[in-house]
């Protein structure tokens, strides 16, 4: 069993409001097996078009997928000396509201951070553990010229931890290490081994 870690894709450049039940949101395939319900619940701030940029995305690989309406962010989380809001608060929060047996993608246009490396305040573009229940991505600190497909990657990433999958040492996966930078531009796909795992879990990759 891979143990219950945690990654917070970070980087130096870039730290790593729709209807609900809207039309295409709909799940189209009998679910089997192990597969969950994924729900994407942006927060309050993040752009209608990222929002269905990422939705259209996953659902081209992961056919189980339902969009929320936005939630604002809760207070609780927020950290107020640096003006951004704990990553892990926020899972906190979309696991409490995230029906058994599913997950939980949240999005957002505001800075996040962790505790890591013995720094209390760590800025990042997503976090999410392994294995977990949700997971969150930041459009923040992302390129603007390529936010939406950047946050898909960065918010792939992190669904990929808590499907179970670790750091993967291939340069060109969705699931490599950050290591204090924002790839996103350099992957690609799952690689095979990543893309395995997935797979068994009803993903669609092709």
């Amino acid at each position: 069993m891979i143990p219950r870690l945690f990654c917070f894709v970070i980087g130096s450049f870039c730290l790593a409001a729709c209807q609900q039940h809207e039309a295409g949101s709909s799940i189209k395939k009998k679910k089997t097996g192990d597969t969950k319900l994924i729900y994407v619940q942006p927060f309050q701030g993040i752009s209608i078009s990222q929002t269905q940029y990422f939705f259209s995305e996953l659902k081209k690989v992961y056919p189980f997928i339902e969009l929320k309406s936005p939630v604002e962010l809760p207070e609780s989380a927020y950290h107020p000396a640096r003006n951004r809001y704990r990553a892990d608060s926020l899972i906190s929060f979309l696991r409490d509201h995230t029906a058994a047996g599913c997950k939980t993608v949240g999005l957002t246009n505001k800075d996040i951070s962790t505790t890591k490396n013995g720094i209390a305040d760590w800025g990042g573009m997503g976090l999410g553990f392994c294995p977990g229940t949700a997971c969150v991505a930041s459009a923040f600190r992302l390129s603007r010229s390529a936010t939406g497909r950047q946050l898909f990657k960065v918010a792939i990433h992190e669904l990929g931890h808590t499907f179970g999958l670790p750091h993967c040492s291939k340069t060109f996966c969705f699931m490599r290490d950050a290591e204090g930078k924002n790839p996103t531009d350099e992957e690609k796909s799952f690689c095979t081994d990543c893309k395995a795992v997935l797979l068994k879990q009803g993903w669609n990759l092709g």
